[in-house]
């Protein structure tokens, strides 16, 4: 496999392209290779690859290498809930700690690569590492900041603020990740976006043409670009 191939299970943490948004940030060389040794890199998943499904016992938290991957819950009455969006360099699982299994499920959204980080491991690494330990919280922090985020997103009074909330937080988090925020491609359906901001899969096309009406967005299938982000600012807000 090329080296270069971003889904490549020979890339460690040190040569990571996505080291700076996950946890080798603000470690040294010798920690990075620490933490490097923990770390444990599968094959590629296919589109619908399950990571881990609720109710298995958590043992580990993961990192998204490449591609793309959904969090989801299922309700009582058997309906699929979408509850998160995972890029590149984020981690994700973290939904398992309070009750030693995972809540959610997640699986691969398109072809990806994730990083298996055995929690046990991690837990004793921490405590040799006080800067790993600090960043690991920090990304906790964050998690916990996303989830109110979603409860924000969904109070919102309109379809058009919940598309441009969302649209403009994938806008950041390419930033990020030294990419545009102004041109990229969405990983997930339009369902699925639908079913993570409670709009019918209708409502959600009717948005995106309607911002590309009043040429706020370009939109081809699931390639976006923003050509107003002041207004799309002003609708989110």
């Amino acid at each position: 496999m090329d080296a270069k191939c971003p889904h490549n299970t020979e890339v460690n943490c040190g040569d990571c392209r996505m080291n700076a948004l996950c946890l080798p940030l603000a470690l040294q060389t010798k920690e990075i290779s620490q933490l490097d040794e923990i770390v444990q890199r599968g094959r590629p998943l296919q589109k619908e690859g399950h990571i881990y499904h609720a109710g298995e016992e958590f043992k580990s938290v993961f990192a998204v290498r490449s591609g793309s991957v959904k969090s989801y819950t299922v309700t009582n009455e058997g309906q699929e809930q979408v509850t998160g969006f995972h890029l590149p360099g984020e981690i994700f699982g973290m939904d398992g700690i309070a009750h030693n299994h995972y809540t959610n499920s997640a699986i691969a959204m398109e072809t990806a690569a994730v990083c298996e980080i055995p929690f046990s491991n991690l837990q004793e690494l921490s405590i040799a590492i006080p800067s790993l330990q600090r960043h690991f919280f920090q990304l906790m922090s964050k998690e916990i900041t996303n989830d109110q985020s979603l409860i924000t997103l969904l109070s919102k009074n309109t379809a058009e603020e919940r598309v441009a909330t969302l649209l403009l937080s994938i806008s950041n988090r390419n930033l990020r990740r030294k990419l545009s925020g102004v041109r990229f491609r969405l990983p997930m359906s339009r369902a699925d976006i639908g079913n993570y901001l409670g709009l019918t899969v209708e409502t959600v096309s009717r948005v995106f043409g309607r911002f590309q009406k009043q040429d706020i967005l370009l939109v081809d299938k699931k390639e976006i670009e923003i050509l107003n982000i002041d207004q799309l600012r002003n609708l989110a807000n």
